[in-house]
């Protein structure tokens, strides 16, 4: 091999060790959430707080044994612990927060710890809720609130750990004073970002993204795989591959967060990576008949579901929950955009190197399809065979 071909064989490497690298980190596809219910009323204050337990192992180490299995025995011990560690990273201004009882709940995506905390104290005007759970160990954590006035409309906040929220009583209250509207502003484009977020770290999606781009810079030819001739040639297949996962990964996030049709976290993460399998197989050996377009929809309607659980745990009014959903759906497709324009771009400038067939799509197709198998057996088994 002459050493411009050399050059170029370890430049696709370079492209596909930066495509592929974070995905293969990645153990499951759930973002870092926790869910708070805040109810504000004349008598005080009464705040329900849902952390999953998978993630407060990590800080306080709940498995004692280390056995990959946490146990009743295992989490009753660990309370006070727990309780501690939350505790010391919740505050709200003005208000003594108080454990007063503290329960296990089993939800779709695993057992999650539930404090219920209380306050004798009315709510100030702002709030300022000071929130840093995690903050030392995932920077990717967020808080989700639903707050609850008395003769006040629900509100939202998404709980950055590295900054505090200010929460104005009312709406009212916050196009009168400049320094709450400005919070407002920036909240009001919160699930926004949270969905570009999401995407961006759901590291399954992405991959998947990426097996099904691998080969949208060439075309099948009686002679094998060639090169599009130019940019607009490859856009056709990328337009039909994006629309079909957005429509589809649309529709069920709305129904499975709307809670008309729900299937369990133990089902939909091991289906995502088979998704994944079955778009590399594909890319080294055609075995499905139908346009991949259709393929892409079909496997979209899975990976819907898991965008859902960041706005189906809060129990939102209809005209809120809507509002809050159109805005996360908005940040999904920002940032789907910006994968797919990347990766376009990058795959695009490579696919007349010679090593690109072998190196980029047979390659990246490899990888991608052990990493996704090593995710179907932990997902499955509920094993660790990837770090983090």
């Amino acid at each position: 091999m002459s050493s411009s071909s050399l050059g170029t064989a370890l430049r696709s490497i370079a492209l596909l060790s930066a495509m592929l690298g974070l995905c293969g980190v990645a153990q499951a596809h759930k973002a870092s959430d926790a869910y708070l219910q805040l109810n504000a009323h004349p008598e005080g204050l009464q705040l329900r707080w849902d952390i999953a337990l998978r993630e407060l192992n990590a800080a306080v180490d709940i498995d004692m044994d280390d056995d990959g299995q946490l146990t009743w025995r295992e989490v009753r011990s660990a309370w006070p612990r727990i309780s501690s560690y939350a505790l010391a990273r919740l505050a709200i201004e003005g208000c003594a927060l108080h454990p007063r009882s503290q329960s296990l709940e089993q939800r779709g995506d695993g057992a999650y710890a539930v404090l219920t905390l209380q306050a004798d104290c009315q709510l100030p005007d702002p709030a300022v809720i000071h929130y840093s759970l995690f903050r030392e160990i995932d920077p990717t954590h967020r808080g989700i609130a639903k707050i609850e006035r008395a003769g006040q409309p629900v509100m939202l906040r998404l709980l950055d750990p590295s900054q505090a929220a200010e929460v104005p009583a009312t709406r009212a209250a916050a196009d009168t004073t400049s320094s709450i509207d400005r919070t407002t502003q920036r909240d009001r484009g919160a699930f926004v970002r949270e969905g570009i977020w999401h995407i961006l770290t759901g590291y399954d999606h992405v991959l998947f993204l990426l097996c099904l781009l691998l080969p949208a810079v060439l075309r099948s030819t009686p002679e094998g795989w060639r090169p599009v001739a130019t940019l607009r040639e490859a856009l056709w297949p990328v337009l039909g591959i994006v629309s079909a996962f957005t429509l589809a990964h649309s529709i069920t996030l709305a129904l499975a967060a709307l809670h008309w049709v729900t299937l369990p976290s133990s089902f939909i993460e091991p289906a995502i990576a088979v998704t994944i399998v079955l778009a590399a197989l594909d890319n080294l050996r055609p075995v499905f008949p139908a346009r991949r377009a259709l393929v892409t929809f079909c496997f979209g309607l899975i990976h819907g579901f898991g965008f859902a659980g960041v706005l189906a745990e809060l129990q939102l009014p209809p005209a809120q929950f809507v509002w809050a959903l159109l805005q996360f759906n908005v940040g999904l497709e920002l940032g789907q955009l910006l994968i797919v324009a990347l990766a376009t771009t990058a795959l695009y400038t490579l696919r007349q190197r010679p090593q690109y067939r072998i190196v980029v799509l047979g390659g990246g197709s490899v990888a991608a399809l052990a990493i996704a198998l090593l995710w179907v057996i932990e997902r499955s088994a509920h094993v660790a065979l990837l770090p983090l």
